[in-house]
């Protein structure tokens, strides 16, 4: 199995390889490109049913950014909520949240969710563009996705405890090993693709349903066993019944 991810928690900083000071951003990898010229060109229905209604709703962003990790792999920043948060708590999620009142685009509030959660120093990040935005019933957002890569990465760490626990960097060669890679299931009928990430850290729902396309769109996904079904853990089930 590839590296395991990069964990931080409060009190605690990554340190993801940097250029010397004084060198240019290094430039987003042809994979990357790839990932939005695929984008471009596929119908939004294909990332999820959940397509936002004529009436709109609540307006969120999220940031998948990727950049280099502590050993200068290419890696996916990700963020494990509190276990005390009210909703999701303890779920692997990519930093972000809602547009708030000053924010003047999805780009604008996915960088600010991100340097309030990880401490992230937006200026060394490129955004590459966006992906459709998508539904979440439960919760009435509308969700857009930010993708950026780390030209000129630094450290990040827990900004508020109260709504991060860790802060993550999961090597791609890691994500895309099909070792740690499976279905979810509920009795509600709810079926969706896995990360393995460690012992207590499971990588699924809206999240990994993003990930996975990113994935497929840049064309680094390799074949995983989609009939391998795990139910998926406790924790997460509640409100699921």
């Amino acid at each position: 199995m590839s590296r395991m991810p990069s964990l931080a928690g409060p009190g605690e900083t990554l340190h993801p390889l940097a250029s010397p000071p004084g060198s240019p951003a290094s430039a987003p990898p042809a994979w990357l490109t790839r990932l939005l010229r695929n984008a471009e060109t596929t119908d939004p229905s294909w990332f999820s049913r959940f397509l936002p209604p004529d009436g709109g709703g609540r307006e969120s962003a999220v940031l998948l950014l990727f950049g280099p990790d502590l050993d200068g792999a290419e890696s996916l920043l990700l963020i494990e909520r509190s276990h005390g948060m009210r909703s999701h708590p303890g779920q692997v999620a990519l930093p972000g949240g809602a547009t708030e009142p000053g924010d003047a685009d999805a780009v604008q509030t996915a960088l600010r969710e991100a340097s309030e959660e990880v401490n992230l120093d937006a200026s060394g990040v490129e955004v590459v563009g966006v992906l459709p935005p998508l539904y979440l019933p439960p919760s009435g957002f509308v969700v857009t996705t930010v993708v950026g890569w780390w030209g000129m990465p630094g450290p990040v760490s827990v900004g508020d405890p109260d709504e991060v626990a860790q802060v993550l960097q999961a090597p791609l060669a890691f994500l895309t090993d099909p070792a740690v890679r499976h279905t979810v299931t509920h009795p509600s009928g709810y079926r969706g693709p896995a990360f393995q990430l460690g012992d207590d850290l499971l990588l699924w729902g809206f999240t990994a349903g993003v990930v996975t396309k990113a994935l497929e769109l840049a064309e680094l996904d390799r074949s995983w066993d989609e009939a391998r079904e795990v139910p998926l853990p406790e924790r997460f089930t509640r409100g699921r019944s």
